[in-house]
């Protein structure tokens, strides 16, 4: 009897991990749309709030270019590129690609960037 417990328990416990979800920190597929998101700030902001989201996750900034509003940074030996771009005065878009163009990467690093500047958008950007 303890046999078939044991033979019934051992079978179920792949079921139980199978659903689990990957962490941010794991590489997967990630789609484009998911590298893009849209800001209620003006671009100047929105520039200061990713370089310093950038720096707060300790991603190595490797390149800024202000007058063109990218910044190239690196995490874990692969290079990325964050664009700012303004859709208006007070909109603007930020996206975050990979340099090499393969999008299996950990998306804690898009989606910690991401809330980072969302929780400081309100904040006062000071000299």
């Amino acid at each position: 009897m303890k046999k078939l417990l044991l033979l019934l328990a051992l079978a179920f416990i792949p079921l139980v991990f199978a659903n689990e979800t990957p962490s941010a920190t794991e590489p997967q597929n990630i789609m484009f749309e998911n590298c893009t998101k849209l800001f209620a700030v003006n671009k100047e902001k929105l520039f200061y709030l990713t370089l310093s989201s950038l720096s707060a996750n300790r991603f190595l900034i490797d390149e800024v270019q202000t007058s063109n509003g990218y910044v190239i940074f690196t995490v874990n030996r692969n290079k990325y590129l964050a664009t700012i771009a303004g859709v208006d005065g007070s909109n603007s878009i930020l996206k975050i690609t990979p340099c090499n163009n393969i999008y299996n990467f950990p998306p804690g690093i898009v989606t910690n960037t991401f809330k980072y500047i969302d929780l400081n958008l309100n904040t006062d950007l000071k000299s």
